[in-house]
Formats: C-alpha cells, sequence, structure tokens
C-alpha cells in the first residue's frame, strides 16, 4: 500500500506540475540535477554515443536488430477479409501512431529490452517512438551510450532522461517537454508497473511485468550443468527473482538443489499441472521427448525446448520479444509482438441483398431490447 500512495503521489505531481515536477522527482529519485532544456537528450550527445561503440558492437547490434525485426514481420497480422451472400466482414489492422518505450537503467541498462519493443513496434508500423530512461550515469546526468546508439539504429529522435513511475505519468499525460503517448510499453521496477497499471485508461501499456521468473521441466535426460546455469541466470536479474525446478529426478534435484527452488514430480503428468498452475514468464522443457510435453502447456510466457534453447538465447537474439507476462499472468495474457502496437478495426460491407437476408433477424432484436430508433433504422431500408 505505501508503494501505491507513493506512485499515486508522483502521478499527481508530473499531471499538475508538468516538466518542474520531473526535475524536482528525478533529482530526489535518481540524484540527477536536470533543467528543461537538459531533460532532452541532444544530438550532440547521440553523436557522442555513437563514437563510443566498438564497431563490433554496433555491427552485433545491427544483426540482432535485423533478426528480431525479421521475425515479428513473420508474425504480423494482416487484413482480413470474407464474402457470404452480399455481405463483406473482416478485420484491419493498423499501427498505434505514437508509442512510448521505457528502458530501465536501475540494475544495468537493458539494451536488449528496447531492441525487444522497438523491433515489433517498428515491424507494426509505428512511425512515432518516443524513448524515456534515467540516467545510467547520475554524476555525469547521461544514458547509456548503448542506449542511445541502438535508439539512434530506429531512428528514435526523442529521447528524455527520466525513469520510474515519473516517466510513465510524463508519456501518460504530456508535459511541455515530453510528448503524450497512445500506449506505453517496456518493463519496469515495482514503482513502473504500478504506474502503468494506475494510468491505464488514460493511456494503453503492454502488460505488467514484473520480477523474472524461470521453471525448468527436466527428467534425468537433462545435463545438470545445463540446469542449473539457466536457473543462475534468471535468478542473476535480481533477488526478487524465481528460479525453479520441477523434475522427476532426484539425482537431478540433488546436483542442483542449491540454486532456487526444486520440486520433485512422480512423473511428467504431474510436472506439466504443476507448470500449468504456476503459469511461468520462462519455461524450460529438457526432457527425453519435449515435442511432446508442448501441446500440454497451458500456461507460459515462453517456452525454450531441450537443452539448446536456453532462456539467455531468447533474451537477446532468437526473435521473440523477451518482454513477457510474470506472476501467473500468462494465464490470460501474452508477451509483446507486433499485435502489441496495432489495433483491430472490424469492418462491415453490406449489399441490399445481404441486408435483407438478415435484417428480419436484426428488427426482432431491436424489438426484444425495446430499442424503437433501432428498428426504424433497419425497417427504413427494407423498402
Amino acid at each position: 500500500m505505501k508503494k501505491i500512495k507513493i506512485v499515486e503521489e508522483i502521478i499527481k505531481k508530473v499531471k499538475q506540475g508538468g516538466d518542474k515536477a520531473l526535475i524536482e522527482l528525478t533529482k530526489k529519485y535518481d540524484g540527477v540535477t536536470l533543467n528543461k532544456k537538459t531533460i532532452a537528450v541532444s544530438k550532440r550527445e547521440i553523436t557522442e554515443a555513437v563514437k563510443k561503440i566498438p564497431p563490433s558492437d554496433k555491427a552485433l547490434l545491427l544483426r540482432l536488430k535485423k533478426r528480431i525485426t525479421l521475425y515479428h514481420k513473420k508474425i504480423k497480422p494482416r487484413t482480413l477479409k470474407f464474402k457470404e451472400n452480399g455481405i463483406t466482414l473482416g478485420e484491419l489492422w493498423q499501427p498505434i501512431e505514437r508509442v512510448g518505450l521505457y528502458i530501465p537503467a536501475g540494475f544495468r541498462p537493458l539494451v536488449s529490452s528496447l531492441l525487444m519493443t522497438a523491433c515489433p513496434a517498428r515491424a507494426a508500423g509505428v512511425k512515432e517512438i518516443i524513448l524515456t530512461s534515467p540516467p545510467s550515469r547520475p554524476s555525469e546526468e547521461q544514458i547509456d551510450p548503448y542506449i542511445l546508439y541502438t535508439a539512434n539504429l530506429f531512428g528514435i529522435k526523442k529521447i528524455y532522461k527520466v525513469g520510474g513511475a515519473q516517466a510513465i505519468a510524463a508519456l501518460a499525460f504530456g508535459t511541455a517537454t515530453i510528448p503524450k503517448v497512445q500506449k506505453i510499453a517496456g518493463p519496469g521496477n515495482i514503482y513502473v508497473t504500478l504506474a502503468k497499471k494506475l494510468l491505464y485508461g488514460e493511456v494503453g501499456i503492454d502488460l505488467l511485468a514484473g520480477p523474472s521468473e524461470i521453471v525448468i521441466l527436466a527428467d534425468g535426460t537433462a545435463p545438470p550443468q545445463f540446469v542449473a546455469l539457466d536457473l543462475f541466470s534468471q535468478a542473476e536479474h535480481g533477488a526478487d527473482s524465481a528460479a525453479i525446478l520441477i523434475s522427476t529426478s532426484r539425482k537431478l534435484i540433488k546436483e542442483v538443489k542449491k540454486i532456487g527452488k526444486v520440486i520433485f514430480a512422480s512423473s511428467l503428468k504431474e510436472g506439466i499441472r504443476l507448470v500449468n498452475e504456476i503459469a511461468p514468464e520462462h519455461l524450460e522443457i529438457m526432457v527425453k521427448n519435449p515435442q511432446k510435453i508442448v501441446p500440454l502447456i497451458k500456461n507460459a510466457g515462453a517456452i525454450f525446448i531441450g537443452p539448446y534453447s536456453p532462456v539467455p538465447l531468447g533474451d537477446y537474439i532468437a526473435g521473440p520479444s523477451h518482454v513477457l507476462p510474470t506472476a501467473g499472468a500468462s494465464r490470460f495474457s501474452q508477451g509483446i509482438t507486433t499485435r502489441t502496437f496495432m489495433k483491430r478495426i472490424s469492418f462491415i460491407s453490406s449489399q441490399k441483398k445481404g441486408f435483407l437476408r438478415l435484417s428480419d433477424d436484426a428488427i426482432r432484436m431491436a424489438e426484444i431490447e425495446g430499442l424503437e430508433a433501432h428498428k426504424k433504422a433497419l425497417d427504413i431500408r427494407r423498402d
């Protein structure tokens, strides 16, 4: 409750005070002194950041951008229509016009999160992306050069040195400096997540992402060293991360029991039940025949199949976005894709013969609901 009150107060301050509030809150929470001219990253800062990135890393980031974007272009939804006796029905997919991306930098600047949000946004056709990220080097009042360089790869020009709940509020309401957006995407700490939750409706959001989670479902064929390091790789995100091994092998559990939580399952059927109950962000399946297990998984943010599909491969380069539902939310939601940055608009195009074929039923429904004008709007077209 205390955190919610803090976030509510931050949102109120930003809504009322705009840039002035952002300057005060950035000083209070990040220890960074900004003014109205330095909230926005300058062209000079971007130019200097580009110079700091080694050529090999520039090539790496470009390869990642191309690969991840290609994946999201392949799964991009297309306009669909079909005809039936005088009526054409379908759905039109349109990109959201202006999107705000939040890239955290509290623990480490998450360059990969920028790739995993900007790639699907651009693949979706989003024209304008606004980026906020807290200064990762407070003493220099600068955003990490890798984030600035990567943003530049996507043609993102409007970048702001603001983090936390105040950044989410600024994107939701707009200030004199930061444009108001239609949807916000990107992971963050509990304050960022609470701000997104409280501001939903004022602005669209991608999902409420919390601490990182991994569940590994394994039998005796799983390499113990793979399992141990995969558990540790997610625990590395922070003390509040969850790393769980569910295994039918007591030997495997004994070898990795010092990392995360371990659960013995009497059978793979029992293990699958536990996985679906937990609904993890990341699920690794390391069993003899993993492909047989996949169709039985009902709840997971992403599934990594076999010993050579570790979560870090998905975190950085495989293709799907690593921004995924946590805390059991995969029971009803999914991770970021091009659909996150698009809107589905249904359409109806009826010729007279199609209208006449359906009008009797429509008129009767208007009568049942007692909506006389609805009935007349239909009835007048029957002449």
